[in-house]
């Protein structure tokens, strides 16, 4: 994240064909609601993939979605990492 400069996502987004993911930082004034639309509502051509308010974890888990294209390895540790997700959901006691 960039602070509060919601925008920046959509001027590196314009400057590269590379992917940019923008974190929508939680302000005082609108619970970073004002940030969220910023980079969602980016015009034709200028993609920002964002995440929820405040969710860092997803924007990495982005990062290393779109490099497991190309890397085993990384694709491989996203496999394990989901399924460490799904045992952690059914070892659940309800």
């Amino acid at each position: 994240g960039a602070g509060g400069a919601a925008h920046l996502a959509g001027v590196v987004a314009a400057k590269t064909i590379l992917p940019v993911i923008g974190v929508p930082i939680e302000t005082k004034a609108l619970g970073g609601l004002d940030s969220l639309l910023s980079m969602v509502q980016m015009p034709g051509g200028v993609p920002v993939a964002t995440v929820g308010i405040g969710n860092a974890k997803n924007a990495g888990l982005m990062a290393a979605h779109i490099l497991a294209i190309e890397n085993s390895k990384i694709r491989e540790r996203l496999k394990d990492y989901r399924e460490t997700m799904v045992q952690k959901i059914k070892d659940i006691k309800i």
